[in-house]
C-alpha cells in the first residue's frame, strides 16, 4: 500500500491503530480519574495523582519490567488470557495496548484536571441554581468547558505512543505484523544495516513529531484569543 514495501508500511499501520485505541481508551479513563483529581478534597488524592505521573519519570525499561511480569503468565495478565486459552497478554497487541495506556496516562491525566481545575466553582454554581444534576452540570458544562484540555491531552498521548520504544519492546518484543511498531521497526532496521528504511521511517517520526508541536502551539493560541 502506498507504494511502501509490507515490513515498512505494516509497522506504520500497527502504530497508528495501537494510538488510535490507546488514545481512545485514555480519554475514557482518563477524564473521570482527572475529574476526581480537580474537584476531590481527598488528603490522598496527591498520592494517587503522583501513581498516575510514575510513568514521566520512570526508565521505560523499569515500567516495562513490571509490566511485563503483571501482563505474563504467572500474573494477572496470565489469568486474564486464560480465559480465551491463552497464556499470557505480553507479546500480544492486546498486551501493548495496556502498556500504552499505562505509559501515556499521564500526559493525558494531567492537561485535563487542569483544563477541569480552571473552570472553578463558579459555573457549577450556576448550573446547580438552575437545578442541573451533578452529572448534568458534568456533561453540559464542565465538559464543554473542559474540551481544549481534552484535546490537548489526547493529541500528546496520541503521540506519546507513537512514539515510545522501551515500553513496547520489553513488553511486546518485535514480531512482525503482530507487535513490531515504527519504534521497533527503526530500531531493527538498524541493526541489520537497512539504513534507508531506517531513514524512511525515523523522517517520518520527525515530520510527525513536528506536526504536533505546531499543532500545539497554533491550538493554545486560539484558545487563548477565545479567552480573551
Amino acid at each position: 500500500m502506498l507504494g511502501l514495501p509490507s515490513d515498512i508500511w505494516v509497522p506504520i499501520q500497527l502504530t497508528i491503530e495501537l494510538a488510535a485505541i490507546t488514545t481512545l481508551s485514555l480519554l475514557v479513563v482518563a477524564t473521570p480519574l482527572a475529574w476526581w483529581l480537580a474537584r476531590s478534597r481527598a488528603a490522598w488524592k496527591e498520592g494517587v495523582a503522583a501513581i498516575v505521573s510514575l510513568p514521566i519519570v520512570l526508565p521505560p525499561t523499569v515500567l516495562g519490567f513490571y509490566l511485563l511480569i503483571l501482563l505474563g503468565p504467572d500474573g494477572p495478565g496470565g489469568a486474564i488470557a486464560s480465559l480465551w486459552g491463552a497464556r499470557t497478554l505480553a507479546f500480544t497487541f492486546t498486551g501493548l495496548v495496556i502498556g500504552s495506556i499505562v505509559s501515556s496516562m499521564p500526559f493525558v491525566v494531567q492537561p485535563i484536571r487542569n483544563a477541569f481545575a480552571a473552570i472553578g466553582d463558579r459555573p457549577l454554581e450556576v448550573a446547580a441554581t438552575l437545578r442541573a444534576s451533578p452529572r448534568r452540570a458534568f456533561w453540559t458544562v464542565a465538559l464543554p468547558l473542559a474540551s481544549p484540555g481534552l484535546l490537548t491531552g489526547a493529541v500528546l498521548g496520541f503521540a506519546h505512543t507513537v512514539g515510545e520504544f522501551g515500553v513496547v519492546l520489553m513488553i511486546g518484543g518485535n514480531i512482525p505484523g503482530r507487535t513490531r511498531v515504527m519504534s521497533t521497526a527503526i530500531f531493527d532496521f538498524v541493526e541489520t544495516m537497512r539504513w534507508r528504511d531506517a531513514n524512511m521511517l525515523a523522517g517520518g517520526m520527525v515530520a510527525f513529531a513536528f506536526a504536533v508541536i505546531l499543532s500545539m502551539i497554533l491550538l493554545e493560541k486560539r484558545f487563548a484569543r477565545a479567552r480573551a
